[in-house]
């Protein structure tokens, strides 16, 4: 009679999967980060993500699956979706694997990132841009990949994606002299998320998992407030690697029980901590790269004199985004202002304004005037930036002084969205 093989737990498949994975994932580094450390007076350890092969974790758990399929399945090719990351994983272990593969991403892709399948896949990766969103492309891979008789390699709810992310945990582990008290998590599908929850519920369950997803896209913490799974009607995509409108099944029901929080950083909150890393620690990362930094602002009490390890996710950033960043970040600390100003049309106006409203600090980085004829007053929309956000109310009172008619606009989303 024949025995049946006993199946995998999770667990133990996390630790197959780094098995699988060795001399092909590079084992990242945990760094101690003195700034951080300082600023939230805990100790903050970086795990440093955006130093994997293909500059994110994803490569772990596409590696892991595709290496997994039957020689059948690899050698009819492999279909996948992707807002970058998994299909730069994907594309990399087709690659080194010799599967040829189709990657589905939406044509909203930052162009770094679609270059970098390109380079990572070279001749085994066909690129389809489809869709303004990752859901889209999903689908679209989706139907390929049924009328094809491929295997679909899913980015995040998958039990081979889950348990490769799962090792990111496990070398967490292995380098940290002491268990970390906290250990903040991005979370987009699920997949990251699931995979360490496997491995600190059974090696550590005292340490807290929190869960960190963009505010514009909180599908998982949706789902976990509603007992089930959510798919969102509306999400907004500039944190493109941790940006979907539901979750996966197999993570939802994993995380359910492992994390203590999660938390919504707003997506200039996001930049903010971008540019932090940048300026001040030399670390390039992508907006889901630097979730988990931008949520220590939100539990700056907790982890007071603890020890928190932040997952760096990705380091794939697009230099053509910067300048949309930056400005993200500056309306977030309130110190960048748009007004709709209305200029008495005669000669010296602007100079009145520029001389008696704005202060020392004060710059003017934007300007449009559209002079209207037979009025008395011509509209032009201004964007000032200060030096700190207290100048904001000395700025609006000397406006009034001087009865300047003004309409503050940052409020004004509507209008806001043709600016930034």
């Amino acid at each position: 009679m024949k025995t049946r093989t006993k199946e995998k737990t999770g667990f133990e498949k996390v630790l197959d999967a780094q098995s699988s994975l060795k001399g092909i994932a590079v084992h990242t580094p945990l760094q101690y980060s003195a700034g951080l450390s300082e600023k939230y007076n805990a100790q903050v350890y970086l795990k440093r993500e955006d130093l994997q092969l293909v500059r994110s974790y994803k490569l772990r758990g596409a590696y892991y699956k595709i290496a997994s399929l039957g020689d059948a399945e690899k050698r009819r090719g492999i279909v996948c979706a992707s807002a970058g990351n998994h299909a730069q994983g994907v594309a990399f272990s087709c690659r080194k694997l010799k599967i040829p593969a189709r990657v589905f991403m939406p044509v909203t892709t930052p162009q770094q990132k679609v270059k970098q399948v390109k380079y990572f896949g070279k001749e085994f990766a066909e690129l389809v841009l489809t869709g303004d969103t990752f859901d889209d492309a999903y689908a679209e891979a989706a139907r390929f990949a049924a009328k094809e008789n491929r295997s679909f390699i899913h980015p995040f709810d998958d039990e081979e994606i889950i348990a490769g992310q799962g090792t990111v945990a496990l070398e967490i582990l292995e380098d940290a002299e002491t268990v970390p008290d906290f250990v903040f998590v991005p979370v987009g599908g699920g997949g990251l998320a699931a995979g360490m929850s496997l491995v600190f519920k059974n090696v550590c369950p005292q340490v807290k998992l929190i869960g960190v997803q963009p505010a514009g896209a909180p599908s998982m913490k949706r789902s976990l407030e509603a007992g089930r799974v959510v798919e969102l009607p509306f999400i907004e995509k500039f944190v493109d690697g941790a940006s979907v409108r539901k979750p996966g099944e197999k993570t939802f029901s994993i995380c359910r029980k492992s994390f203590s929080d999660f938390l919504l950083p707003h997506e200039g909150a996001v930049c903010s901590a971008m540019l932090r890393m940048y300026n001040e620690e030399a670390i390039v990362l992508e907006p889901a790269g630097a979730l988990t930094i931008a949520a220590l602002d939100l539990y700056r009490g907790p982890i007071r004199g603890k020890k928190v390890v932040c997952i760096l996710s990705g380091g794939n950033n697009d230099i053509g985004r910067m300048e949309e960043i930056k400005e993200r970040a500056l309306l977030h600390e309130e110190l960048k202002h748009y007004f709709l100003v209305h200029f008495p049309q005669r000669a010296g106006a602007l100079r009145e304004f520029v001389n008696e409203v704005l202060g020392p600090g004060d710059n003017i980085t934007y300007f449009q005037y559209a002079k209207k004829t037979n009025r008395e007053n011509g509209p032009a929309v201004i964007g000032i930036e200060l030096c700190e956000p207290g100048d904001f109310a000395l700025l609006t009172e000397r406006m009034k002084n001087r009865n300047v008619l003004f309409e503050h606009l940052n409020a004004r989303e509507d209008l806001l969205a043709l600016l930034v």
